[in-house]
């Protein structure tokens, strides 16, 4: 089968496309024909060396968290799927990835893939869908009614998170740059603020409950993020090699998320999305092929939105 595989940590150049073996399901995996996976910017962290610590992987490694696919093999002792089944997951980090046309995964990281999308496209939602549900609810612990700032609104997680938040009845102020506005207001950002001209810390003149940061920004930015939280509240960061701020005086916590793969969470999240009440956004449909092409670009920035990534035979 094809595969992308990098046999050193490095720039995106080590990233090979090459045939490798087909895998064998063992007790407990499933094999999945991959339909998709998508781009995550902790691909091209695992690629370049930096998370040898958090995520350790066997080289040569293939990258690629998310997938979406058709089972295909069964391994011993697994019930509840079936070979045919279309299904969705976030694979374990540290294991090779659905970057290639079959990919070994635990059945108990995979549920079945919404049917009101293509198969391809539900790629685009497990690590960042997620993300912003165990933001919201897990840590955030949020209610209807509350204030929610989600700053950097415009990424993939941004727009699940604002989705959900807004489906959750809180009232969502958003920062976003002007490509990114329309967007963030059509999943539901009740105020949005254009982060280029204007600082959040000004924009937002009421207290919230929860502060997301879904963005890469000063750490001065970051902490101050915490004055805007209301007694009780939570700042809770996705940027982890920044250290979330905390208020121990007001009682303002502050959470770093670390996103974990949660099969019922994403169940959730597909019955949304086949009900209509959450929208899934795919960018970019790239082939296996230029994925090395697509990490380059990452690393200059300019890739926007979320990409999902398709195998020949899908």
């Amino acid at each position: 089968m094809k595969a992308v595989r990098f046999h050193e940590y490095g720039d995106p150049d080590v990233l090979r496309y090459e045939d490798v073996e087909q895998p064998v399901p063992d007790a407990g995996q499933v094999r999945v024909r991959v339909a998709a996976t998508s781009f995550n910017s902790v691909d091209g962290n695992i690629r370049g060396g930096f998370m040898r610590g958090p995520i350790p992987v066997t080289l040569p490694h293939t990258p690629g968290i998310d997938v979406a696919g058709t089972v295909d093999a069964l391994g011993e002792g697994v019930d509840g799927i079936e070979v045919g089944d279309e299904v969705v997951g976030f694979l374990p980090m540290d294991k090779p990835g659905a970057a290639a046309e079959y990919v070994l995964a635990p059945a108990e990281v995979l549920t079945r893939a919404p049917k009101s999308v293509p198969l391809p496209d539900a790629a685009a939602l497990p690590l960042v869908g997620l993300t912003a549900y165990q933001a919201l609810f897990d840590h955030g612990r949020l209610t209807a009614g509350q204030r929610v700032l989600v700053n950097g609104a415009g990424g993939a997680v941004g727009s699940y998170a604002v989705q959900l938040a807004k489906r959750a009845e809180a009232h969502v102020i958003a920062t976003a740059t002007p490509r990114s506005s329309d967007a963030v207001t059509s999943a539901g950002a009740d105020e949005v603020v254009d982060h280029t001209t204007t600082s959040v810390i000004d924009a937002v003149t009421e207290p919230v409950d929860i502060a997301l940061n879904l963005a890469p920004v000063e750490p001065a930015e970051l902490a101050a993020l915490a004055t805007l939280v209301r007694p009780g509240g939570v700042v809770v960061n996705t940027t982890v090699w920044m250290p979330a701020p905390n208020d121990e005086e007001r009682g303002v916590r502050g959470v770093d998320l670390f996103v974990r793969s949660d099969a019922e969470q994403l169940a959730n999240l597909v019955a949304l999305i086949d009900r209509g009440e959450l929208r899934v956004d795919v960018a970019e449909r790239v082939p296996l092929a230029e994925l090395p092409a697509l990490h380059a670009r990452a690393t200059e920035g300019a890739v926007r939105g979320k990409v999902i990534v398709v195998p020949p035979t899908a």
